[in-house]
Protein backbone atom coordinates (compact mmCIF):
# COMPACT_ATOMS: atom_id res chain seq x y z
CA UNK A 1 0.00 0.00 0.00
CA UNK A 2 0.98 3.02 -0.99
CA UNK A 3 1.97 5.80 1.82
CA UNK A 4 -0.28 8.24 0.28
CA UNK A 5 -3.05 5.72 0.43
CA UNK A 6 -2.06 4.53 3.96
CA UNK A 7 -2.02 8.09 5.35
CA UNK A 8 -6.00 8.63 3.61
CA UNK A 9 -7.30 5.01 5.12
CA UNK A 10 -6.01 6.28 8.55
CA UNK A 11 -7.70 9.65 8.17
CA UNK A 12 -11.04 8.13 7.16
CA UNK A 13 -11.04 5.73 10.08
CA UNK A 14 -9.81 8.30 12.01
CA UNK A 15 -13.01 10.67 11.27
CA UNK A 16 -15.05 7.99 11.70
CA UNK A 17 -13.40 6.74 15.14
CA UNK A 18 -12.73 3.61 14.46
CA UNK A 19 -9.47 1.50 15.44
CA UNK A 20 -6.98 1.18 12.25
CA UNK A 21 -6.69 -2.32 11.81
CA UNK A 22 -5.39 -4.43 9.00
CA UNK A 23 -8.93 -6.10 7.54
CA UNK A 24 -10.17 -2.03 7.71
CA UNK A 25 -7.03 -0.79 5.64
CA UNK A 26 -7.12 -3.52 3.32
CA UNK A 27 -10.75 -3.84 2.39
CA UNK A 28 -10.28 0.12 2.26
CA UNK A 29 -7.87 0.03 0.09
CA UNK A 30 -9.11 -2.41 -2.08
CA UNK A 31 -12.54 0.49 -2.78
CA UNK A 32 -10.31 3.41 -3.21
CA UNK A 33 -8.38 1.58 -5.85
CA UNK A 34 -11.30 -0.17 -7.44
CA UNK A 35 -13.16 3.00 -9.25
CA UNK A 36 -16.61 1.36 -9.22
CA UNK A 37 -18.96 -0.59 -6.61
CA UNK A 38 -17.53 -3.99 -6.08
CA UNK A 39 -19.52 -7.04 -4.59
CA UNK A 40 -17.74 -8.96 -1.75
CA UNK A 41 -16.41 -11.78 -3.67
CA UNK A 42 -14.81 -8.95 -5.97
CA UNK A 43 -13.04 -7.46 -2.81
CA UNK A 44 -11.75 -10.56 -1.46
CA UNK A 45 -10.49 -11.18 -4.89
CA UNK A 46 -8.90 -7.98 -5.63
CA UNK A 47 -6.92 -8.31 -2.24
CA UNK A 48 -5.96 -11.99 -3.12
CA UNK A 49 -3.93 -14.29 -0.21
CA UNK A 50 -3.43 -11.33 1.90
CA UNK A 51 -7.49 -11.24 2.25
CA UNK A 52 -8.84 -11.61 5.91
CA UNK A 53 -11.05 -14.52 6.32
CA UNK A 54 -14.60 -14.38 4.97
CA UNK A 55 -16.70 -13.54 7.89
CA UNK A 56 -14.02 -11.02 8.65
CA UNK A 57 -14.72 -8.82 5.22
CA UNK A 58 -18.20 -9.54 6.01
CA UNK A 59 -18.33 -8.13 8.94
CA UNK A 60 -15.72 -5.53 8.36
CA UNK A 61 -18.06 -4.19 5.66
CA UNK A 62 -20.83 -4.06 8.00
CA UNK A 63 -18.71 -1.79 10.54
CA UNK A 64 -17.28 0.52 7.20
CA UNK A 65 -20.73 0.77 6.31
CA UNK A 66 -22.29 1.82 9.91
CA UNK A 67 -19.84 4.03 9.95
CA UNK A 68 -20.77 5.79 6.86
CA UNK A 69 -17.28 5.12 4.85
CA UNK A 70 -19.04 2.69 2.69
CA UNK A 71 -22.37 1.90 1.82
CA UNK A 72 -24.45 -0.46 -0.34
CA UNK A 73 -24.57 1.30 -3.42
CA UNK A 74 -27.19 -1.30 -4.63
CA UNK A 75 -28.13 -5.23 -4.64
CA UNK A 76 -28.10 -6.92 -8.26
CA UNK A 77 -28.83 -10.51 -8.84
CA UNK A 78 -28.87 -10.89 -4.90
CA UNK A 79 -25.18 -9.29 -4.31
CA UNK A 80 -24.74 -6.32 -2.70
CA UNK A 81 -22.18 -4.11 -3.95
CA UNK A 82 -20.16 -1.40 -1.85
CA UNK A 83 -18.10 1.50 -2.53
CA UNK A 84 -16.38 4.08 -0.49
CA UNK A 85 -18.97 6.99 0.28
CA UNK A 86 -17.17 10.17 -0.44
CA UNK A 87 -19.04 10.97 -3.04
CA UNK A 88 -22.75 10.22 -1.59
CA UNK A 89 -24.68 12.68 1.38
CA UNK A 90 -26.56 11.13 3.60
CA UNK A 91 -29.74 11.29 1.48
CA UNK A 92 -28.60 10.70 -1.97
CA UNK A 93 -25.94 8.57 -4.15
CA UNK A 94 -24.63 9.46 -7.07
CA UNK A 95 -26.06 7.79 -10.09
CA UNK A 96 -24.95 4.32 -11.18
CA UNK A 97 -24.78 2.87 -14.42
CA UNK A 98 -25.13 -0.77 -15.37
CA UNK A 99 -24.39 -2.59 -18.91
CA UNK A 100 -27.33 -4.31 -19.73
CA UNK A 101 -24.74 -6.25 -22.45
CA UNK A 102 -21.24 -6.60 -20.48
CA UNK A 103 -22.76 -6.35 -16.56
CA UNK A 104 -20.35 -3.39 -16.08
CA UNK A 105 -21.19 -1.06 -13.20
CA UNK A 106 -19.90 2.41 -13.40
CA UNK A 107 -19.77 5.52 -11.05
CA UNK A 108 -21.50 8.44 -12.44
CA UNK A 109 -20.35 11.00 -10.05
CA UNK A 110 -20.33 13.50 -12.64
CA UNK A 111 -24.02 13.15 -13.01
CA UNK A 112 -26.85 14.95 -10.90
CA UNK A 113 -29.94 13.69 -10.38
CA UNK A 114 -32.83 15.78 -8.53
CA UNK A 115 -33.96 14.92 -5.24
CA UNK A 116 -37.48 13.44 -4.86
CA UNK A 117 -39.71 15.53 -2.79
CA UNK A 118 -43.30 14.51 -3.66
CA UNK A 119 -43.69 11.20 -2.39
CA UNK A 120 -47.62 9.46 -1.53
CA UNK A 121 -48.83 9.88 1.95
CA UNK A 122 -47.39 7.76 4.17
CA UNK A 123 -43.96 7.59 2.51
CA UNK A 124 -40.49 8.51 4.09
CA UNK A 125 -37.55 8.66 1.96
CA UNK A 126 -34.29 7.99 3.95
CA UNK A 127 -31.80 8.05 0.73
CA UNK A 128 -32.06 7.92 -2.61
CA UNK A 129 -30.21 5.79 -5.27
CA UNK A 130 -30.12 6.06 -9.12
CA UNK A 131 -29.32 2.86 -11.23
CA UNK A 132 -29.33 3.89 -14.83
CA UNK A 133 -29.14 0.62 -17.51
CA UNK A 134 -27.66 0.56 -20.83
CA UNK A 135 -25.09 0.09 -22.97
CA UNK A 136 -21.79 1.35 -22.55
CA UNK A 137 -19.61 2.96 -24.53
CA UNK A 138 -17.73 -0.35 -25.52
CA UNK A 139 -20.71 -2.65 -26.30
CA UNK A 140 -22.56 0.80 -27.89
CA UNK A 141 -19.77 0.82 -30.32
CA UNK A 142 -19.86 -2.64 -30.98
CA UNK A 143 -23.55 -2.92 -31.28
CA UNK A 144 -23.42 -0.06 -33.57
CA UNK A 145 -20.16 -1.58 -35.36
CA UNK A 146 -22.13 -4.43 -36.16
CA UNK A 147 -25.62 -2.72 -37.62
CA UNK A 148 -23.32 -0.57 -39.92
CA UNK A 149 -21.90 -4.08 -41.56
CA UNK A 150 -25.18 -5.06 -41.96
Amino acid sequence: MKQATKKRIDKLLESAKLRQTTPRRTILDALLNAGRPKTADEIISSIGKDCPNRVTVYRTLDALVDSGLVHSAFVSKRSRYFELADHCTKTQCHPHFVCTDCGQTRCLTEASVPLATKTPAGFVIHRQQVRLEGLCPTCGNEKSAKLEAF
